[in-house]
Protein backbone atom coordinates (compact mmCIF):
# COMPACT_ATOMS: atom_id res chain seq x y z
CA UNK A 1 0.00 0.00 0.00
CA UNK A 2 1.20 3.10 -1.07
CA UNK A 3 2.21 5.40 2.07
CA UNK A 4 0.73 9.11 2.04
CA UNK A 5 2.73 12.31 3.04
CA UNK A 6 2.65 15.65 4.27
CA UNK A 7 4.48 18.73 3.02
CA UNK A 8 5.91 21.34 4.70
CA UNK A 9 5.99 23.86 2.04
CA UNK A 10 8.29 26.66 3.68
CA UNK A 11 7.52 29.13 0.64
CA UNK A 12 3.66 29.75 1.88
CA UNK A 13 3.65 29.36 5.60
CA UNK A 14 5.97 30.84 8.44
CA UNK A 15 7.63 28.66 10.90
CA UNK A 16 5.36 28.61 13.49
CA UNK A 17 2.02 27.70 11.34
CA UNK A 18 4.65 24.85 9.23
CA UNK A 19 5.07 23.40 12.97
CA UNK A 20 1.43 23.34 14.03
CA UNK A 21 0.62 21.89 10.24
CA UNK A 22 2.92 19.12 10.39
CA UNK A 23 1.30 18.15 13.63
CA UNK A 24 -2.14 18.54 12.34
CA UNK A 25 -1.18 15.79 9.61
CA UNK A 26 0.09 13.11 12.04
CA UNK A 27 -3.01 13.72 13.86
CA UNK A 28 -4.60 13.73 10.49
CA UNK A 29 -2.92 10.05 10.52
CA UNK A 30 -0.42 11.12 7.13
CA UNK A 31 2.16 8.21 6.70
CA UNK A 32 5.23 10.38 6.65
CA UNK A 33 6.13 14.44 6.18
CA UNK A 34 8.75 16.32 4.15
CA UNK A 35 10.02 19.88 3.89
CA UNK A 36 10.91 22.35 1.37
CA UNK A 37 14.39 23.90 2.12
CA UNK A 38 13.73 27.59 0.36
CA UNK A 39 15.71 31.12 0.47
CA UNK A 40 13.12 32.23 -2.11
CA UNK A 41 9.56 31.84 -2.79
CA UNK A 42 8.88 30.86 -6.06
CA UNK A 43 6.35 33.31 -7.02
CA UNK A 44 5.86 36.72 -4.61
CA UNK A 45 2.43 35.20 -3.96
CA UNK A 46 2.92 32.49 -1.78
CA UNK A 47 4.74 34.99 0.89
CA UNK A 48 7.48 32.84 2.77
CA UNK A 49 10.55 31.37 3.65
CA UNK A 50 11.87 30.86 7.19
CA UNK A 51 14.50 28.77 7.64
CA UNK A 52 13.28 24.55 6.81
CA UNK A 53 16.56 23.33 9.26
CA UNK A 54 15.17 25.31 12.31
CA UNK A 55 11.32 24.45 11.19
CA UNK A 56 12.43 20.77 11.58
CA UNK A 57 14.20 20.82 15.13
CA UNK A 58 10.73 22.43 16.52
CA UNK A 59 8.50 19.58 14.41
CA UNK A 60 10.74 16.82 15.91
CA UNK A 61 10.03 17.98 19.23
CA UNK A 62 6.00 18.92 18.49
CA UNK A 63 5.49 15.71 17.01
CA UNK A 64 5.88 12.14 18.42
CA UNK A 65 5.41 9.28 15.05
CA UNK A 66 5.53 11.12 12.07
CA UNK A 67 8.68 10.88 9.70
CA UNK A 68 10.49 13.71 8.88
CA UNK A 69 12.59 14.92 5.57
CA UNK A 70 14.02 17.43 3.64
CA UNK A 71 12.53 17.50 0.18
CA UNK A 72 15.02 18.52 -0.96
CA UNK A 73 18.20 20.35 0.80
CA UNK A 74 21.10 21.33 -1.98
CA UNK A 75 24.11 20.39 0.31
CA UNK A 76 26.57 22.55 -2.55
CA UNK A 77 26.41 26.02 -2.74
CA UNK A 78 24.33 27.99 0.12
CA UNK A 79 25.34 25.17 2.55
CA UNK A 80 28.64 23.72 2.65
CA UNK A 81 28.03 19.48 2.84
CA UNK A 82 30.14 19.73 6.47
CA UNK A 83 27.18 22.12 7.73
CA UNK A 84 24.73 19.46 6.45
CA UNK A 85 26.00 16.31 7.76
CA UNK A 86 25.41 18.57 11.33
CA UNK A 87 22.29 19.53 10.63
CA UNK A 88 20.75 16.41 9.21
CA UNK A 89 22.70 14.44 12.43
CA UNK A 90 21.14 16.68 14.96
CA UNK A 91 17.49 16.48 13.61
CA UNK A 92 17.59 12.40 13.58
CA UNK A 93 18.61 12.72 17.28
CA UNK A 94 15.92 15.23 18.14
CA UNK A 95 13.05 13.26 16.30
CA UNK A 96 15.05 9.81 17.62
CA UNK A 97 15.52 8.45 14.06
CA UNK A 98 12.86 9.69 11.93
CA UNK A 99 14.68 11.37 9.30
CA UNK A 100 16.21 11.13 6.14
CA UNK A 101 17.92 13.86 4.21
CA UNK A 102 16.81 14.27 1.13
CA UNK A 103 19.13 15.75 -1.48
CA UNK A 104 19.36 17.69 -5.17
CA UNK A 105 21.57 19.62 -7.20
CA UNK A 106 19.59 22.95 -6.23
CA UNK A 107 18.03 26.10 -8.22
CA UNK A 108 19.84 29.13 -9.04
CA UNK A 109 16.33 31.01 -7.14
CA UNK A 110 17.98 30.27 -3.66
CA UNK A 111 21.48 29.62 -4.16
CA UNK A 112 22.68 32.25 -6.11
CA UNK A 113 22.22 34.91 -2.35
CA UNK A 114 25.67 33.65 -1.75
CA UNK A 115 26.89 35.09 -4.78
CA UNK A 116 29.08 32.51 -5.87
CA UNK A 117 27.61 32.34 -9.44
CA UNK A 118 25.17 29.21 -10.87
CA UNK A 119 27.27 26.56 -12.63
CA UNK A 120 26.40 24.23 -15.33
CA UNK A 121 24.51 20.87 -14.86
CA UNK A 122 27.12 18.14 -14.82
CA UNK A 123 29.35 20.64 -12.23
CA UNK A 124 26.12 20.40 -10.46
CA UNK A 125 26.04 17.23 -10.54
CA UNK A 126 29.63 16.50 -9.47
CA UNK A 127 29.69 19.15 -6.51
CA UNK A 128 26.15 16.62 -5.30
CA UNK A 129 28.43 13.38 -5.78
CA UNK A 130 31.31 14.83 -3.89
CA UNK A 131 29.26 16.41 -1.20
CA UNK A 132 27.57 13.22 -0.89
CA UNK A 133 31.02 11.08 -0.05
CA UNK A 134 31.58 13.35 2.38
CA UNK A 135 28.14 13.56 4.74
CA UNK A 136 28.47 10.05 4.47
CA UNK A 137 31.76 9.78 5.40
CA UNK A 138 31.13 12.24 8.63
CA UNK A 139 27.88 10.02 9.16
CA UNK A 140 30.48 7.20 9.94
CA UNK A 141 31.73 9.36 12.77
CA UNK A 142 35.48 9.78 10.69
CA UNK A 143 37.44 12.09 11.39
CA UNK A 144 37.46 13.71 7.41
CA UNK A 145 39.87 15.76 6.07
CA UNK A 146 38.86 16.32 2.20
CA UNK A 147 40.40 18.24 -0.55
CA UNK A 148 38.20 17.53 -3.49
CA UNK A 149 37.79 19.21 -6.71
CA UNK A 150 35.32 21.07 -4.85
CA UNK A 151 35.40 21.13 -1.56
CA UNK A 152 37.83 21.24 1.30
CA UNK A 153 37.17 19.81 4.48
CA UNK A 154 39.87 20.31 6.80
CA UNK A 155 39.93 18.19 10.53
CA UNK A 156 36.19 17.78 11.08
CA UNK A 157 33.91 15.38 12.58
CA UNK A 158 30.40 14.76 14.06
CA UNK A 159 30.28 15.04 17.57
CA UNK A 160 26.96 13.49 18.10
CA UNK A 161 26.56 10.99 15.62
CA UNK A 162 22.85 9.53 15.08
CA UNK A 163 22.29 5.80 15.11
CA UNK A 164 21.16 4.68 12.55
CA UNK A 165 22.65 7.62 10.29
CA UNK A 166 19.78 9.48 8.18
CA UNK A 167 18.98 7.40 5.01
CA UNK A 168 19.99 9.71 2.25
CA UNK A 169 17.54 10.50 -1.07
CA UNK A 170 18.50 11.97 -4.22
CA UNK A 171 16.04 13.66 -6.27
CA UNK A 172 15.71 12.49 -9.83
CA UNK A 173 15.00 14.40 -13.62
CA UNK A 174 17.32 12.29 -15.85
CA UNK A 175 19.66 9.94 -16.65
CA UNK A 176 22.45 11.45 -14.69
CA UNK A 177 20.71 12.25 -11.62
CA UNK A 178 19.38 8.80 -12.14
CA UNK A 179 22.71 7.22 -12.00
CA UNK A 180 23.61 9.12 -9.46
CA UNK A 181 20.54 8.49 -6.99
CA UNK A 182 21.07 4.63 -7.58
CA UNK A 183 24.78 3.82 -6.44
CA UNK A 184 24.79 6.74 -3.84
CA UNK A 185 21.50 7.29 -2.27
CA UNK A 186 19.16 5.22 -0.18
CA UNK A 187 16.12 6.85 -1.99
CA UNK A 188 14.93 8.46 -4.80
CA UNK A 189 13.06 11.63 -5.35
CA UNK A 190 10.57 12.65 -8.38
CA UNK A 191 7.92 15.46 -8.50
CA UNK A 192 6.80 13.71 -11.88
CA UNK A 193 5.25 10.01 -12.47
CA UNK A 194 7.45 8.99 -15.06
CA UNK A 195 8.53 5.43 -14.67
CA UNK A 196 11.76 6.06 -16.69
CA UNK A 197 12.89 8.00 -14.30
CA UNK A 198 12.52 4.59 -11.77
CA UNK A 199 13.86 2.60 -14.30
CA UNK A 200 16.80 4.29 -14.75
CA UNK A 201 17.62 4.15 -11.09
CA UNK A 202 16.66 0.96 -10.91
CA UNK A 203 19.64 0.16 -13.55
CA UNK A 204 22.03 1.75 -11.51
CA UNK A 205 21.83 0.45 -8.45
CA UNK A 206 18.02 1.61 -6.84
CA UNK A 207 16.03 -1.66 -7.26
CA UNK A 208 14.55 -2.57 -4.00
CA UNK A 209 14.92 0.91 -2.42
CA UNK A 210 11.88 3.31 -1.92
CA UNK A 211 10.51 5.50 -4.00
CA UNK A 212 9.21 8.95 -3.04
CA UNK A 213 7.32 10.95 -5.71
CA UNK A 214 5.46 14.70 -5.09
CA UNK A 215 2.43 16.20 -6.14
CA UNK A 216 0.27 19.83 -5.44
CA UNK A 217 -3.01 19.43 -4.58
CA UNK A 218 -5.42 22.10 -4.10
CA UNK A 219 -8.37 21.45 -1.93
CA UNK A 220 -11.18 24.04 -0.82
CA UNK A 221 -15.19 23.15 -1.05
CA UNK A 222 -15.40 25.54 -3.59
CA UNK A 223 -13.29 24.24 -6.54
CA UNK A 224 -13.29 27.83 -8.17
CA UNK A 225 -11.50 29.02 -5.71
CA UNK A 226 -9.51 26.62 -5.53
CA UNK A 227 -8.47 26.79 -9.41
CA UNK A 228 -7.80 30.90 -8.45
CA UNK A 229 -5.50 30.16 -5.19
CA UNK A 230 -3.42 27.37 -7.85
CA UNK A 231 -3.12 29.86 -10.77
CA UNK A 232 -1.95 32.46 -8.41
CA UNK A 233 0.53 30.33 -6.11
CA UNK A 234 1.33 27.15 -8.45
CA UNK A 235 0.94 28.11 -12.09
CA UNK A 236 5.19 27.60 -12.40
CA UNK A 237 5.11 23.96 -11.69
CA UNK A 238 4.85 23.27 -15.22
CA UNK A 239 7.37 24.75 -16.48
CA UNK A 240 9.94 21.57 -15.94
CA UNK A 241 13.25 21.23 -14.36
CA UNK A 242 15.24 22.82 -16.77
CA UNK A 243 13.54 25.83 -16.89
CA UNK A 244 13.18 25.66 -12.57
CA UNK A 245 16.80 25.60 -11.91
CA UNK A 246 18.23 27.91 -14.22
CA UNK A 247 15.98 31.18 -13.21
CA UNK A 248 17.41 33.35 -10.49
CA UNK A 249 14.71 34.92 -8.52
CA UNK A 250 10.93 35.04 -7.83
CA UNK A 251 10.32 37.51 -10.45
CA UNK A 252 11.89 35.46 -13.33
CA UNK A 253 9.30 32.60 -12.11
CA UNK A 254 6.27 35.31 -12.55
CA UNK A 255 7.24 36.09 -15.78
CA UNK A 256 8.08 32.53 -17.40
CA UNK A 257 4.33 31.39 -16.07
CA UNK A 258 2.99 34.56 -16.66
CA UNK A 259 1.07 32.98 -20.24
CA UNK A 260 -0.08 30.00 -17.99
CA UNK A 261 -3.93 29.68 -18.29
CA UNK A 262 -6.11 28.84 -15.08
CA UNK A 263 -7.71 25.82 -17.50
CA UNK A 264 -3.88 24.42 -17.94
CA UNK A 265 -3.66 24.78 -13.95
CA UNK A 266 -6.87 22.70 -13.27
CA UNK A 267 -5.89 20.00 -15.91
CA UNK A 268 -2.39 19.49 -14.11
CA UNK A 269 -2.83 19.82 -10.33
CA UNK A 270 -6.17 18.33 -8.67
CA UNK A 271 -8.37 20.89 -7.40
CA UNK A 272 -11.60 21.36 -5.55
CA UNK A 273 -13.70 18.51 -2.78
CA UNK A 274 -13.40 16.08 -5.53
CA UNK A 275 -11.99 12.55 -3.48
CA UNK A 276 -11.50 10.87 -6.78
CA UNK A 277 -9.65 13.85 -8.59
CA UNK A 278 -7.06 13.57 -5.99
CA UNK A 279 -7.00 9.35 -5.99
CA UNK A 280 -6.61 9.45 -9.60
CA UNK A 281 -3.55 12.13 -9.39
CA UNK A 282 -1.96 9.91 -7.15
CA UNK A 283 -2.97 6.25 -9.17
CA UNK A 284 -0.64 8.20 -12.10
CA UNK A 285 2.59 7.96 -9.15
CA UNK A 286 1.48 4.53 -7.73
CA UNK A 287 1.06 2.89 -11.39
CA UNK A 288 4.66 4.38 -12.71
CA UNK A 289 5.88 2.48 -9.30
CA UNK A 290 6.38 4.61 -6.55
CA UNK A 291 5.98 3.56 -2.90
CA UNK A 292 5.35 6.66 -1.40
CA UNK A 293 3.60 10.49 -2.56
CA UNK A 294 4.34 13.31 -0.14
CA UNK A 295 1.03 15.84 -1.23
CA UNK A 296 1.44 19.72 -1.25
CA UNK A 297 -1.69 21.49 -0.38
CA UNK A 298 -1.37 25.21 -1.80
CA UNK A 299 -2.45 27.65 -0.12
CA UNK A 300 -0.79 28.07 3.71
CA UNK A 301 -4.07 29.66 5.01
CA UNK A 302 -5.62 26.69 3.80
CA UNK A 303 -4.12 23.80 5.55
CA UNK A 304 -6.32 23.15 8.56
CA UNK A 305 -9.36 22.13 6.32
CA UNK A 306 -7.23 20.26 4.28
CA UNK A 307 -5.70 18.15 7.14
CA UNK A 308 -9.30 17.77 8.24
CA UNK A 309 -10.26 16.66 5.19
CA UNK A 310 -7.88 14.49 4.35
CA UNK A 311 -8.15 12.51 7.76
CA UNK A 312 -11.97 12.07 7.39
CA UNK A 313 -12.15 11.30 3.22
CA UNK A 314 -9.04 11.67 1.49
CA UNK A 315 -6.75 9.42 3.33
CA UNK A 316 -9.06 6.58 3.85
CA UNK A 317 -9.80 6.76 0.05
CA UNK A 318 -6.24 6.77 -0.40
CA UNK A 319 -5.37 3.39 1.47
CA UNK A 320 -7.39 1.71 -1.46
CA UNK A 321 -4.64 2.38 -4.39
Amino acid sequence: MVQIGYTMMTEQAGPRDLVAHVAGAERAGFDFSVTSDHYFPWLAAQGHAPNAWAVLGAAARATSRIPLMTCVTCPTTRYHPVLVAQLAATVQLLSQGRFRLGLGSGENLNEHVVGGGWPGVSVRHEMLEEAVFIIRALFEGDLVTHHGTHYDVEHARLWDVPVPAPPIGIAVSGEHSCRLAGSAADLVIATEPRRELLEAFDRHGGAGKPRIGQLPVCYDTDHGAAVERAHEQFRWFGLGWKVSAELPHNGSFAAASASVTKEEVAEAIPCGPNVDCFVEAVRAYTDAGFTEVALVQIGGEHQEPYLEWAGRELLPALRTL
